[in-house]
């Protein structure tokens, strides 16, 4: 596809799920763009993610729904259980591809990581490229990494992370104009410290549960201790699992946490201590964290921070980096998509790239995107507490939930959220086909006179 814009190159900083995500629908715009990732070889690190018809549209419009549902598995709901194993309660998800149109589909971060970036071309990635700093002249923008090397583009998206470098310098900046926000001065806050892993492929005489063609997704809950921990099935005979541990609301020290994100840690402390609990799909974590590679086991900090500030000048900021959500039910992921989403529609409406016009696409997307994930923020910060809460006020509200609350109820507040589903405007819209009214979406102007011209 070609396209008219001024817009002549777009830099991407992050090769994470929302950095490859621009970089697949810039090229359907027709837009050239490169992405620069700080590390020099990307790990196949992570454990369960979720997605639904809030993103799912957007693959099916990009030809990559049928190579997302190869790797996945549909889930059909959320189930919680003591550390008995008694059932506490759960979360019904079995309405949802008749009100959605679509499943929700669980699969291995590693595998749907790895997708998109074979949807990359290889001259388009920069592997080991560390931004050290950024020129914004008013009429590019360039960035200068650790290497030595730089490049220049008409703008910038940082799509690193929630210590993201770009927004670090983009701040730095801000400051030395007294342009940013006293509230963006302010470290990022951490609840939890989270281990996650996949295991290899294993056999389905030891865990039932992998004969199935549908995630069995459960949660365990450790009275009287800040653990909990959940198992998901996954395609490929593995498990994805995770064990999180509740902590006091702090800062976080950036200079020691800001690149652990996904990395591996010193986690065997952790592994002793959880080791014994007992696996909702029978025998114990021990047995799982046993049977995962050391490489696939990685330890994290789930920090949550919603910043004022996302764009300035040519910079623009997505997904963590300008909103950290806690990873309750795959908002963190689904939102960074959806960030990625509205952005290109907005840079391929850019008439001429001139700095006014770029301010004006950059504060569309944030107008777009910030009234829906500060709402998305809050509605994970009260999921969190029901996955993960251990003090005695979130035992209370999970207790409501699961024994007050009527399923109906509940599955229609979780239903809410699915009549938000932004799509890409410059690709042939995808038809509801679910019964869930959805929220109207402003086109694109210029595919509107293409398709009128054509």
């Amino acid at each position: 596809m070609t396209h008219d814009s001024d817009i002549k190159k777009v830099l991407i900083v992050g090769a994470g799920m929302s950095g490859l995500m621009l970089g697949i629908l810039l090229t359907h715009a027709g837009i050239d763009f490169a992405i620069y990732e700080r590390v020099a070889e990307i790990k196949p690190i992570g454990s369960t993610m979720a997605f639904d018809s809030r993103i799912l549209a957007v693959f099916e419009q990009l030809g990559m729904l049928d190579e997302a549902l190869k790797i996945s598995f549909p889930c059909r709901g959320l189930n919680f259980y003591d550390s008995k194993l008694q059932v506490m309660g759960g979360f019904d998800l079995s309405e949802y591809k008749d009100r959605t149109g679509y499943d929700t589909i669980l699969f291995s971060r590693p595998q749907m990581h790895q997708l998109f970036l074979s949807k990359i071309p290889k001259e388009k990635l920069h592997l080991g490229k560390k931004i050290e700093s950024i020129e914004d002249s008013g009429e590019n923008v360039i960035i200068h990494c650790a290497d030595g090397s730089s490049a220049n583009g008409d703008v910038l998206v940082g799509a690193d992370g929630a210590y993201s470098g770009v927004r670090t310098s983009l701040f730095k900046t801000m400051v030395e104009k007294s342009l940013l926000p006293e509230a963006d001065r302010e470290e990022l806050s951490v609840g939890h410290i989270c281990m996650v892993g996949t295991t290899k492929p294993l056999e389905d005489s030891k865990y039932e549960a992998l004969k199935d063609n549908f995630s069995h997704f459960e949660r365990v809950m450790m009275q009287g201790t800040p653990h909990s921990w959940s198992t998901a099935t996954v395609p490929g005979n593995r498990v994805c699992w995770l064990m999180t541990t509740q902590l006091g609301s702090t800062s976080t020290d950036t200079t020691r946490f800001k690149n652990a994100e996904w990395g591996p840690e010193a986690n065997q402390s952790m592994i002793n201590e959880v080791r014994d609990y007992p696996c909702a799909l029978g025998g114990t974590m021990g047995d799982l964290i046993n049977l995962t590679p050391p490489e696939m086991i990685s330890r994290v900090f789930l920090e949550e921070k919603l910043f004022e500030t996302w764009h300035h000048g040519r910079v623009v900021l997505i997904g963590d980096a300008c909103h950290k959500m806690l990873p309750s039910g795959g908002a963190g992921a689904i939102n960074a998509l959806q960030d990625a989403v509205i952005l290109a529609n907005c840079i391929y409406d850019i008439a001429s790239a001139t700095s006014e016009n770029i301010h004006n696409a950059f504060a569309d997307y944030r107008a777009q995107r910030f009234p829906k994930a500060k709402y998305q923020m809050d509605k994970a910060k009260v999921m969190a507490t029901i996955q993960y809460g251990q003090t005695w006020k979130d035992r209370a509200i999970r207790h409501v939930i699961f024994n007050w609350i009527p399923k109906s109820i509940q599955t229609e507040q979780l239903l809410k959220d699915t009549t938000y589903r932004p799509q890409v405007m410059f690709l042939p819209n995808i038809e509801n086909r679910g019964t869930v009214v959805l929220e109207p979406q402003r086109p694109c102007k210029k595919y509107i006179q293409k398709q009128s011209a054509e």
